[in-house]
């Protein structure tokens, strides 16, 4: 073989190579932001999110994706809008919706004249699937009572777990989140069962997935990897 189609080929190689990687860093990136289900949302007026007493985000814009993913709990963190800031780290719980939109949804408790809007849940496009916030238990009871409707609970001691400034699904707060029994309240003060308030899909819908790991993603570049260089030095060959 001539020097010139040895190093036509190898040029090929190095192309194709690079486009590989291309498509797969693509690929991986889009993977772990559908995985974390990153939503950057602008609020026009206060919010509350679940944490010590009520914690209220002024006006601003925000991000909320998901640190954790189990089949019956998820974890969500609220950050600034350059994620800088960690504002809360929230247990939510799946529940369902019927119909999907193409656009990011948010619910809202009901509230009283001059006071802000308590986010209920969050539903990522194109999603039946959405996120139902646990409030602590006193500011749960207080919800309920204003919107005559029964609010997910976890114990008041946990509170302080939900403003942590944690950054892993390990971390201590994350642990005790996903462990701490649940419930439902009543505006009467009744504990109910969480189902309740979440609403369970149809038995043809399946159950979540834990959140996907980089595994088979890597296995795959690999094998484009040693099939387009087995291909190549094929046609290296023959020329």
């Amino acid at each position: 073989m001539s020097i010139r189609k040895q190093s036509t080929c190898v040029n090929r190689a190095v192309v194709a190579f690079l486009a590989l990687a291309v498509l797969f860093i693509g690929s991986t990136t889009a993977s772990a932001q559908f995985a974390s289900k990153k939503t950057t949302v602008t609020f026009a007026d206060p919010v509350e999110i679940p944490g010590v007493n009520a914690q209220v985000l002024p006006a601003g814009v925000y991000v909320f994706r998901l640190l954790d993913s189990l089949s019956d709990r998820h974890i969500v963190q609220v950050f600034n809008k350059d994620e800088s800031h960690i504002y809360a780290t929230i247990l939510a719980i799946p529940n369902y919706r019927l119909r999907a939109t193409d656009k990011t949804v948010m619910t809202f408790a009901e509230h009283a004249a001059g006071e802000p809007q308590a986010i209920r849940a969050w539903f990522y496009p194109g999603d039946n699937w959405g996120q139902e916030f646990v409030y602590p238990k006193k500011r749960a009871l207080q919800l309920a009572k204003a919107t005559n409707l029964p609010v997910l609970y976890i114990p008041d001691e946990l509170a302080p777990d939900l403003v942590a400034p944690v950054r892993t699904a390990d971390d201590a707060p994350v642990v005790a989140l996903k462990n701490v029994p649940l419930r439902a309240v009543r505006p009467s003060g009744e504990e109910v069962e969480i189902a309740a308030v979440v609403e369970a899909p149809p038995q043809q819908v399946a159950r979540l997935p834990k959140t996907a790991s980089m595994m088979p993603a890597l296995f795959l570049m690999g094998l484009l990897i040693v099939a387009g260089g087995f291909a190549l030095r094929t046609s290296c060959v023959r020329s």
